[in-house]
Order: structure tokens, then C-alpha cells, then sequence
């Protein structure tokens, strides 16, 4: 039996159900009105280029390694073991913000107050459930994933729908006018640009689709451009419904959604609990989709010796990377542990933008990758290949690459010594600096243990 192809439609649908990140809708829409006009900017200046060239080097080099593998091939084995950290170490602290934001929404549907022992055990089940199911494959616990992307569009549309409602009916809680439009340049507003950043990665999963392409030459870049600009869609959307509801100074990034829909609904109701459920519903299912690629690339990373042999472990029933997938919930259960002690009114937000932090910084080694694998390696064969002089290549890698560093800066360095952004930004940049130190000696001991042998 001939083995189906798979579609356009359905690479468009596998890139949004990947991509679309629910949780990230609320920090986006913090920015204001101004974000339509970072989102229009960031889809042509860092989306596009992006795309193209994860479609590039995932067609061209498709071993198990992703952006290891490409890292690897261009910088040698250090920089490999340090892209693949980073790639790995963003997946349990986004597992911990996710557990406290779970939390959160919990606390808000059903008008509780939890206290603090009690919030911490229902994180730590919410994590192990998360990794005990993460240790089975994707194929297993497909039915997750296909309600789970009935779940983000429901949830994006009614954001969006409602907002429209209350715009012609009770007006805008933010001036929407052109002149309001225009980016600000405050710090507050450009931190938030990672999140904007965060939201377009993972394409590069639509690239390891090209075997089953009856094109991919031609398939791959139409999936990317049209799941972008699918995604950009269904943020946007949402966002204008949280803009109509709150004004963005007072939007929470991790209750923002909830009280929009609460806000927009008018009162607790029926409705806000089911908008609560699929929301903290999708919290697990996202990372359930993820969890298989971050962890694939660490059991991939130390097989070559660039990551300790714990990575190395696997399942002898599926061959899961269990050894990585059960770090990933030892780590997230210290952070989750350790979160109440942490100076930081938002703890939320200093998870999840370590994570991002964390997740930027491995895609800032793979935008030279592509360069330098242009130059050492221009005969292998390349089924999609980007064409264009070398000035239009060269701003292909560089635009993007400045836009993340720009980002990174921004979102963990603290800029005007306020006490306010100390306390939000010193706890990212410290986290930054340890998640850093600890790879360090994660990658040298995995040298060391090649040594021993």
C-alpha cells in the first residue's frame, strides 16, 4: 500500500498546533496597542528569515539532533552541547511556570484561595502527571493534541468574539487609534517583545515532514508563511478582545486571559469555567508536544558525548528518552519548590521569561549556523534551498539574529535601576547566569566522562 503524502493543510495544522502557545496570548497583549505593530514588523523582519532557514537546514541536515546537529556542524562539539542545553533546559522552567500559572487559573475559575503547601502539591502533580505521560510516544496520546487544538482555537475565538461585543456595545478599555498604534520604546513595552519572539518558534518541526511531502520544495515555505500568518491571526484576535476588555497597564501576564473572559462575560458563570478548563487543559497539552523534540535533541546530544550520560537513558518498552524526560520534572519541581522564596511578585512571568530567555539563546546559535554551513558545506544537497545574493543571505541571518540579542537584553538586564524592574528583571538575569554556569559543567563533564572510558 502506497504510504500517504502528507498534505498542506495538514503541515499548516501540525505548525499550529505546535506553535500556538495560549498562556504567551496575556504577556503579548501586555504591550498594548502598539503589539499589532510589533507584530507586523517581527513576522517580516524575524518570522520570515526564520522560517526559510530552519526550513533550509532541517531539509538539508535531518538527523535526530535539530539545531544540535546544525550547531555542531559549523562550531564544533562545545557550542552543539551548549545549543542543546539551552534548547532542553527552556523545557522544565516553562514546565514550572506552567504549573504556577495552572494554579492560578484553578484558584481564579472556581473562586478559591489556595495556600501555599496546598498550591505546591497540586504543581507537583500537575508536573509528574505532565512527565509520566511524556515518557509514552506522541502516536500513543494523539487524541491530547487534536483536543487540544480544538481547545486553543475555542479559546482564542471566544477571547476575540467577545471583545468585539463589548468594543460595539460598551466601547474599548484602550484608545485603538493609529497615533496609539505606534511602538513605544519604554522598557516595559520592548521586554515584552520576547514573548512576541517566543510565539513564532517551532517551525522548524514542519521540516521534518519533507519524506512525507509530495513537494517540499514548494510545500514547506507555504506551510510556514501560512501557519505564521495563521498564528498571528489568532493572537492578534485574542489580544484585541483582552484590549477591549482591561487596560494593557493593568493586564496581568498570567491572569490577563481569565480576567478578560471574566470581564467580557460580565460574571462568573458556566461559560468562565469552561474557558478555565480548556485553558489549563492546554497548559499540559503543550508541553506534552514538546516534550519528545527538547528531550529527543538532549538523548541525541549526549549519545555524541556533548551532554552527560544521564541523557543517554531511554525506555526499553519505546525507546523514549526517559532519562532527560524525568529531569526535566526533577527540575521543575525544585523551581516550583523553591518559588515561594523568590523576590518576585509575579512568579509567573519570571518562569516563563527565563524560559524564553533560555529557548532565544539556542536560536542565536543557530542563525550563524546557517551561515557557516553556507560556506563550509555549499555541495551538499539541499532540497530547499533559499535563493538570493549573498547581501540578502547575509541580512536573512543577521536581522534576526540582532532582534534576539536586542530581546534578550531587554527582558533580563535591568536598564533603569527602578526598584520595580530590579525586582522583576534581577531574578531572570541571575536565573539566566546560573542555567548558563550549570550547562557549562553539565558540557565539561560530559567530556570528562569521554575521558574516562
Amino acid at each position: 500500500m502506497e504510504k500517504k503524502k502528507f498534505k498542506l493543510f495538514d503541515a499548516v495544522l501540525m505548525s499550529v498546533v505546535v506553535v500556538l502557545v495560549v498562556e504567551s496570548a496575556a504577556p503579548a497583549a501586555a504591550i498594548g496597542p502598539s503589539q499589532f505593530f510589533w507584530w507586523g514588523a517581527l513576522l517580516l523582519l524575524f518570522f520570515l528569515p526564520y522560517g526559510l532557514i530552519s526550513a533550509e537546514l532541517g531539509t538539508t541536515y535531518d538527523d535526530e539532533g535539530g539545531i544540535y546537529d546544525w550547531v555542531k556542524r559549523a562550531f564544533g562539539r562545545k557550542w552543539g552541547g551548549r545549543a542543546a542545553w539551552l534548547y532542553w533546559i527552556n523545557f522544565p522552567i516553562w514546565m514550572a511556570s506552567l504549573a504556577v500559572l495552572f494554579n492560578e487559573v484553578l484558584a481564579q475559575i472556581f473562586q478559591i484561595k489556595i495556600a501555599t503547601p496546598v498550591g505546591i502539591i497540586i504543581e507537583l502533580v500537575f508536573i509528574w502527571l505532565v512527565t509520566l505521560i511524556s515518557c509514552y510516544p506522541i502516536a500513543d496520546s494523539k487524541w491530547i493534541l487534536n483536543l487540544a487544538a480544538v481547545a486553543k482555537v475555542v479559546i482564542m475565538l471566544s477571547v476575540g468574539a467577545l471583545g468585539i461585543y463589548h468594543a460595539a456595545t460598551q466601547g474599548l478599555a484602550n484608545d485603538f487609534s493609529g497615533t496609539a498604534m505606534l511602538p513605544k520604546f519604554d522598557a516595559t513595552s520592548l521586554g515584552y517583545i520576547s514573548v512576541i519572539l517566543f510565539n513564532f518558534l517551532g517551525f522548524e518541526v514542519v521540516a521534518t515532514m519533507a519524506s512525507d511531502m509530495e513537494n517540499p520544495k514548494k510545500q514547506i515555505p507555504q506551510a510556514i508563511i501560512w501557519g505564521g500568518v495563521l498564528i498571528a491571526v489568532f493572537y492578534l484576535f485574542a489580544a484585541f478582545g483582552m484590549g477591549a476588555a482591561i487596560p494593557s497597564s493593568q493586564l496581568s501576564t498570567s491572569g490577563g486571559l481569565m480576567d478578560s473572559i471574566l470581564l467580557l462575560v460580565g460574571h462568573h458563570n458556566w461559560f468562565v469555567v469552561l474557558i478555565g478548563i480548556l485553558f489549563m487543559y492546554t497548559l499540559a497539552a503543550n508541553l506534552i508536544s514538546w516534550s519528545a523534540g527538547v528531550n529527543y535533541v538532549a538523548l541525541y546530544a549526549a549519545k555524541n558525548n556533548d551532554l552527560p550520560r544521564i541523557f543517554q537513558k531511554t525506555s526499553a518498552k519505546n525507546g523514549m528518552p526517559v532519562g532527560a524526560t524525568f529531569l526535566n520534572g526533577i527540575i521543575a519541581t525544585i523551581l516550583v519548590v523553591a518559588a515561594p522564596f523568590i523576590p518576585n511578585p509575579n512568579i509567573f512571568w519570571a518562569f516563563f521569561s527565563l524560559n524564553v530567555v533560555a529557548l532565544l539563546g539556542s536560536y542565536m546559535l543557530m542563525f550563524p549556523s546557517f551561515l557557516k554551513l553556507r560556506k563550509i558545506d555549499p555541495d551538499r544537497n539541499r532540497p530547499f534551498k533559499i535563493h538570493g545574493n549573498a547581501m540578502v543571505i547575509r541580512l536573512m541571518t543577521y536581522v534576526p539574529l540582532v532582534l534576539l540579542g536586542l530581546t534578550l537584553i531587554l527582558t533580563a538586564v535591568p536598564l533603569n535601576g527602578s526598584h520595580a524592574e530590579l525586582n522583576s528583571k534581577l531574578p531572570i538575569l541571575i536565573g539566566t547566569i546560573v542555567t548558563i554556569i550549570i550547562g557549562e559543567i553539565c558540557i565539561r563533564h560530559a567530556e570528562k566522562q569521554v575521558d574516562q572510558k
